[in-house]
């Protein structure tokens, strides 16, 4: 009996936990407008990826740079609001907390850029040659 009640709640417990991570990226996506920018591109680049026909490993390629680009934004979207609850008032050190957290989000967003140019500039070249 014990063990039936502690096995619902774990269950409970993962579901809500599932729930409140969609919350918190459809949360980004509404207030966020770089989430919307990096889910537009990545679409762009789902679109691009089935038209040209493009490699197993470039979709693990593309998939794994998707998630790790809007990864990051998720995880500089949670900072940003912790630096702002936590220093409300105009601080350097939060300042620099929010523009280094943004430069992680750049430097991977200008990874998957390169990293695409390297799997689709080849292929669209090829069509019009």
């Amino acid at each position: 009996m014990f063990k039936k009640k502690y096995v619902k709640e774990e269950i409970k417990k993962r579901r809500n936990s599932f729930r409140y991570a969609i919350e918190g990226i459809f949360s980004a996506f509404e207030s966020e407008a770089n989430m919307k920018i990096h889910i537009f591109i990545m679409l762009l680049v789902i679109i691009l990826g089935l038209f040209l026909k493009i490699s197993l490993n470039e979709w693990f390629a593309c998939i794994l740079l998707f998630c790790l680009v809007i990864g990051s934004e998720l995880f500089n979207t949670a900072l940003e609001e912790v630096v702002n609850l936590a220093s409300p008032h105009v601080n350097p050190h939060a300042k620099l907390a929010k523009d280094l957290s943004a430069g992680a989000v750049l430097v991977f967003a200008l990874g998957a850029v390169v990293i695409g140019c390297i799997i689709f500039l080849p292929k669209i070249i090829e069509l019009f040659t």
